[in-house]
């Protein structure tokens, strides 16, 4: 018998499971706390990862400005 993870992500049952464990552990009360904030870090890291690539492609494309000119 396979472990139920091979092959992707987990199903129905998986799921109760791993929802229970969380109920358990945090308690009913901060189960939407912690998935808001969860979302909240993945936005501002999608975000932060969309600024990043901008950079990268406007350095690609030559636009990219000095950060400082050379003192004389």
């Amino acid at each position: 018998m396979l472990p139920a993870f091979i092959g992707g992500l987990p199903g129905g049952p998986e799921l109760l499971v791993i929802l229970l464990i969380a109920v358990l552990l945090f308690g009913a009360n901060k189960i939407p706390k912690l998935a808001r904030s969860s979302g909240e870090a993945l936005g501002e890291f999608q975000k932060g990862r969309e600024e990043v690539e901008q950079e990268l492609q406007e350095m690609r494309e030559g636009k990219a400005k000095p950060e400082s000119e050379p003192a004389e």
